[in-house]
């Protein structure tokens, strides 16, 4: 529950700090005084947006500060969220004057996502201005499966929904990027094929490059070649006799001295390299041929390396490798993505198995609950002046699931008899909301682990009769939760198990909000002027001691 509120420069409220109990807490006050300022700042607990405007004196943050009594429940939250567990547990809101917020949680910084996970388990603020939420469909079945026990059911239903919607996303994002690659895949495969068959693996440009030249130019090479064989090896002046001659001459003298020796070892190994040489040049004469065929494949292949060289706008075959293996992982890619395409398909058709037999389970637990819900809520209007008033609930089937099933929710009414129930946004009159409101809220706080609720004049344009049985009514749903309600009813500040009064005044020149708590002879009064009005009659405070009793 909610003990304890601490509100320091914010709007009218320069410090501001309140003790609450158990049960039926009352708030009262003048229209003006500022109680909606004192909601404003909760809100900020429950993690609304703030305000730099909400701040009184810009020369110091403003703080909001809410403690809570919390039980072992809370602890897996806790946990989960790497906080302090504590039995009194302190949320607060921070706005510096630059306009930037901050939220703590028994001290540690927290997310404003992670505050509202927290606060919504905690408490509701519920205002007079609120009672549309009786037209949306998420409320209503919020309403319905309190009573239906569906809450774990609904999770567990919801957890696969998020899931399966992830799925239909994925399967849109792979056809799209298969359409999309489709548009390319023609063009990319013929690219593809043009790369595949020169072999680049293989492919030695160098060798090819050297191949083509020595074929474009055999006959000059065998011609050169040739002259050059005949003139060493000729018969009369050969260079092989003539250097025979010198090598039989060097020999002689090499044993004269070391000088000799050395030349002669040099020119015999010079010798035997120019042998060689000889030899090889016979060789390459003798194996050099024109070949028209040899020729054409090579022309061939080097063109094709040229014009695979000016279409990718590359220089090397390396290049051209890295090329061709990116285009087949795309090719493979769209291989890759039709797999995936039928993979989430049959993930998707078992998925909508599951919530399928989930969402006939909701509705099942639904449609046990629902008379249950007409009879307490109709039995509720009755006791708060509606006796004719008729209520029903009309699920209907939809051919799509949504985050409560597979069925649409809709809300029927009616005030008096005679007439046909009508969807309730178009039946319910500005009198009968806030009585129609309170009965719900009523049945939902019996199906709820709330621990706090706070109607803000919710009773507004009631009187009489009608004025005391809401007291009553307000006074059973405070048996099992707390309910503070900001009220201008007397009969609902008599059932008051403890009583509060919002009040503006001057200090130093200034005017400013508080708020205070009431004893029994405050309370008295208080009542007998929300009865009077500024002038307390005797009456009034007869009326005022019989509405307490």
């Amino acid at each position: 529950m909610l003990s304890r509120i601490f509100i320091q420069n914010f709007a009218l409220i320069d410090s501001l700090e309140i003790t609450l109990n158990k049960g039926l807490q009352v708030i009262t006050g003048e229209t003006g005084a500022g109680k909606s300022i004192i909601l404003g700042a909760l809100r900020l607990i429950l993690g609304e947006r703030a305000d730099v405007k909400s701040i009184q004196s810009t020369e110091t943050k403003s703080v909001v500060e809410a403690e809570f009594i919390i039980n072992e429940n809370f602890k897996n939250f806790f946990e989960e969220n790497d906080l302090d567990f504590e039995i009194n547990t302190v949320i607060r809101r921070e706005i510096l004057p630059t306009g930037k917020s901050r939220a703590f949680i028994n001290d540690v910084p927290v997310t404003l996502e992670i505050l509202k996970k927290l606060s919504e388990k905690l408490i509701d603020i519920h205002s007079q201005f609120e009672t549309s939420n009786l037209f949306d469909e998420e409320y209503q079945f919020r309403m319905i499966d309190g009573l239906s026990k569906n809450k774990t059911l609904l999770l567990k239903y919801q957890k696969e929904f998020t899931a399966y919607k992830k799925l239909l996303r994925d399967l849109e994002n792979f056809k799209k990027q298969l359409s999309e690659g489709n548009k390319e895949s023609d063009y990319k495969g013929f690219l593809l094929e043009e790369l595949l068959e020169v072999n680049l693996d293989e492919f030695d440009l160098e060798d090819v490059q050297n191949q083509l030249s020595k074929q474009e130019n055999a006959e000059t090479i065998i011609e050169n070649l040739s002259m050059i064989f005949n003139k060493i090896d000729a018969e009369e002046i050969g260079v092989l006799d003539s250097l025979l001659d010198v090598k039989t001459k060097l020999s002689k003298v090499a044993s004269l001295s070391h000088e000799y020796s050395q030349l002669n070892q040099r020119f015999e190994e010079a010798f035997v390299e120019f042998k060689d040489l000889l030899f090889d040049l016979q060789n390459e004469a003798e194996k050099m041929e024109t070949n028209p065929e040899t020729l054409e494949h090579l022309s061939s292949q080097l063109s094709k390396i040229n014009s695979l060289f000016l279409k990718h706008k590359v220089n090397s075959v390396e290049q051209l490798k890295q090329i061709r293996d990116q285009i087949q992982n795309e090719q493979s890619g769209f291989a890759d993505l039709e797999f995936l395409i039928s993979q989430t398909e049959k993930e998707i058709e078992l998925a909508a198995e599951h919530l399928e037999k989930s969402s006939a389970e909701l509705s099942q637990n639904r449609k046990k609950a629902i008379p249950n819900f007409i009879n307490k809520t109709e039995k509720l209007l009755h006791q708060l002046g509606l006796e004719k008033a008729k209520i029903e609930v009309q699920l209907t089937d939809l051919e799509h699931f949504t985050s409560f099933g597979k069925e649409g929710i809709q809300l029927l009414f009616q005030a008096n008899s005679g007439f046909p129930l009508k969807p309730i946004q178009t039946a319910i009159s500005g009198g009968e909301r806030s009585r129609v409101m309170l009965s719900i809220k009523k049945l939902m706080a019996e199906n709820s682990e709330l621990p706090t609720l706070i109607l803000d004049e919710i009773d507004t344009g009631v009187s009489g009769k009608v004025a005391e049985e809401i007291g009553n009514v307000m006074k059973e749903m405070s048996e099992n939760m707390q309910l503070i309600v900001i009220s201008h009813l007397a009969q609902v500040a008599a059932k008051g198990n403890n009583n509060y009064k919002v009040i503006k005044r001057e200090i130093s020149g200034k005017t400013q909000t508080t708020i205070i708590s009431l004893n029994h002879d405050e309370k008295l009064q208080e009542i007998a002027q929300l009865l009077s009005g500024s002038k307390i009659t005797d009456a009034a405070i007869s009326q005022a001691k019989e509405l307490m009793k």
